[in-house]
């Protein structure tokens, strides 16, 4: 996952939150706010696992909102492991980073948003034709949504919480 900014019409600054499935390229969640705390991170990876189901690892940058006491402690709680790239290098987390490129050209600097609700229905808009119309070679021509309907990610996930929720385990006794 990473983030992106753009401004408003009125020159406000907002930010969006992409997490994006690495395997089947499907754009999981785009979330559009004005401020996006570590805290507010979680919820919306809450949301995404509640459609998904819940990921094993996210690779992340170093950005305040990632390295967030509140992103660790809902990290641990679910069992999620946060692998954090090296400082400097986007390419580590070289999805995240080919993803933001296409929002950027194809949504971002193709649009003038006039306020947060317009810039939300746009990118929204942008997402499912990305997840739900646009074919990838390296999907073998399949939609993102349509990998993971074949592939049924997530879909065992989705019936049971994940293991540290029902009998957490201390911190020091987790591999990492």
């Amino acid at each position: 996952m990473d983030f992106m900014g753009d401004s408003l019409m009125d020159g406000r600054s907002f930010r969006v939150l992409n997490v994006v499935d690495d395997c089947g390229r499907l754009a999981v969640a785009m979330e559009v706010a004005l401020s996006i705390s570590g805290e507010y991170v979680g919820r919306v990876l809450d949301r995404a696992a509640a459609r998904y189901g819940w990921p094993e690892v996210i690779v992340v940058d170093n950005g305040p909102e990632f390295t967030s006491k509140a992103l660790d402690q809902w990290a641990w709680a679910r069992g999620v492991r946060l692998h954090f790239i090296q400082p400097g290098k986007p390419v580590q987390n070289a999805f995240a980073e080919s993803f933001n490129g296409k929002v950027r050209d194809e949504c971002l600097n193709e649009n003038w948003f006039t306020d947060l609700r317009h810039a939300r229905d746009v990118i929204a808009a942008w997402q499912r034709d990305c997840n739900d119309v646009r074919p990838h070679s390296s999907l073998g021509g399949m939609t993102p949504a349509e990998y993971d309907r074949r592939l049924g990610s997530g879909s065992a996930l989705r019936a049971l919480p994940p293991a540290s929720l029902l009998a957490p385990t201390p911190a020091a006794s987790r591999p990492l």
